[in-house]
C-alpha cells in the first residue's frame, strides 16, 4: 500500500468523523401585541448548532421584537419533517421571522 495514501485517508475519515452535518432546527412559538390586543402562532428556523426551547427563546424574541412583538411562548423545537404539519396553523406567520 503507497505510504502517503494511508494518512490522506486517515485525515479524510477523522474530518468526516468530526464535522456531522447539522440538521435544520424549527421553533413554534405563540407571542402577543398589545393596544389592540392581537395574538399569533408562528414557526421559525432556529441559527446555531443548540437546538433547544431556551436557544429558541432567546432569537425569537430578538426577532420578534423588530416589529413590536412579544414571545409569550416556545412551544417546542422540531426538526423539517414537522413543518409541513404547522404550516397552515402558522399561516402569514409560517417562517416569517
Amino acid at each position: 500500500m503507497n505510504k502517503t495514501f494511508l494518512p490522506a485517508a486517515l485525515m479524510a475519515a477523522l474530518t468526516l468523523m468530526a464535522a456531522p452535518a447539522a440538521a435544520a432546527c424549527y421553533a413554534d412559538y405563540k407571542a402577543k401585541r398589545d393596544d389592540p390586543l392581537r395574538l399569533h402562532y408562528g414557526t421559525i428556523r432556529i441559527d446555531g448548532n443548540t437546538c433547544t426551547p431556551e436557544a429558541a427563546a432567546a432569537q425569537i424574541r430578538s426577532r420578534l421584537a423588530r416589529d413590536q412583538w412579544t414571545l409569550l411562548n416556545v412551544l417546542g423545537v422540531f426538526g423539517e419533517s414537522g413543518l409541513a404539519e404547522r404550516k397552515a396553523s402558522a399561516g402569514q406567520f409560517h417562517l416569517r421571522y
